[in-house]
């Protein structure tokens, strides 16, 4: 049977259960503290598989490109954190300042790796180029994303202290991304064997992180704080950046003298932002209580990313 095209993707109906789970049945005192320490461990494993999957090979050919490379890093890493910074006057009267750390977080985060690439070929772009742009990323994003939240999010709220969170970093995420590289000539076969079961893996972590931070949020009284016309001001925000980023990519490339194949590739990969990598840096640069309110402008904009591009690829896709 044939998936209703309305229907939002598994990643997010699962996302939206775990809210709803973590809303009716928040974890409290040890059960908390046991999922908390889990997490940790799941982090820890993610990174790992993120090292043990990325090709520098991939990497390393796409080099070549650097114009292109060197626009979608400029995108991701400092067009869109200005983007946030600008509109921090129109930001603040239509919601918390706790929710616009959460924006500013978002605006640090580094792209994605499959949508894009999925997008991006869908849409008759250069794959290749996608390819390493969106891996490049996600790897400069474990020592960019830490580095922007001190300069960006540090200045409008609280974090960890810059040591605590750079301990954390290279325990947490840098040194098990660093051990998948390593073995990776080792894991690479056994891996795209199961790369379906490592993926529910991945997804786990994920989910597992939302219910822990969602689960402290509520206890805190995060409904109470957040009502429907905020949430629906959310939204409104992550559709109004959304559309100012990709249009600035599409303008941008094309004055530079893109062709249209490269200009695909940028729109879509210095557009988007990672869910799967802002959850874990999430978890290790901010404090429990506030977790819940950092994710949630993730989870919007990740869902709505989606589904732009999803209709833009189309688009592209019947030129």
């Amino acid at each position: 049977m044939k998936r209703p095209r309305f229907l939002p993707d598994n990643m997010t109906l699962l996302l939206l259960g775990v809210v709803t789970l973590a809303s009716l049945f928040p974890a409290r005192g040890a059960v908390a503290s046991g999922f908390d320490h889990l997490s940790v461990g799941m982090i820890a494993l993610l990174f790992f598989m993120h090292g043990a999957k990325l090709s520098r090979q991939a990497v390393i050919a796409g080099l070549t490109h650097w114009r292109l490379h060197l626009l979608v890093m400029a995108c991701t890493f400092a067009i869109f954190p200005l983007i946030g910074l600008a509109l921090k006057p129109l930001l603040l009267t239509l919601i918390t300042p706790e929710l616009y750390i959460g924006i500013l977080f978002l605006c640090v985060l580094p792209s994605t790796v499959q949508s894009s690439i999925a997008f991006t070929s869908v849409a008759r772009g250069n794959v290749p180029a996608a390819i390493c742009s969106a891996s490049l990323s996600n790897m400069l994003g474990i020592f960019l994303t830490p580095l922007l939240v001190s300069l960006v999010v540090v200045a409008h709220g609280e974090s960890h202290s810059s040591l605590d969170a750079m301990l954390k970093i290279v325990c947490q995420l840098l040194l098990p991304f660093v051990a998948g590289q390593l073995v990776r000539p080792w894991l690479q076969a056994w891996m795209e064997k199961y790369a379906s079961t490592l993926t529910m893996v991945d997804q786990s972590s994920i989910l597992l992180v939302v219910y822990v931070a969602f689960s402290e949020a509520v206890v805190q009284g995060l409904w109470q704080q957040l009502p429907p016309l905020m949430l629906a001001s959310l939204l409104g925000i992550s559709a109004l950046m959304l559309a100012i980023i990709m249009t600035l990519t599409t303008i941008i490339s094309r004055r530079l003298g893109f062709n249209k194949e490269d200009e695909i590739t940028i729109v879509f990969c210095g557009s988007k932002k990672s869910l799967a990598s802002g959850v874990p840096i999430a978890k290790v640069l901010f404090a429990s209580h506030a977790l819940g309110m950092v994710l949630l402008p993730l989870m919007l904009f990740h869902q709505l990313q989606l589904m732009v591009c999803a209709f833009m690829a189309q688009h592209y896709a019947k030129r």
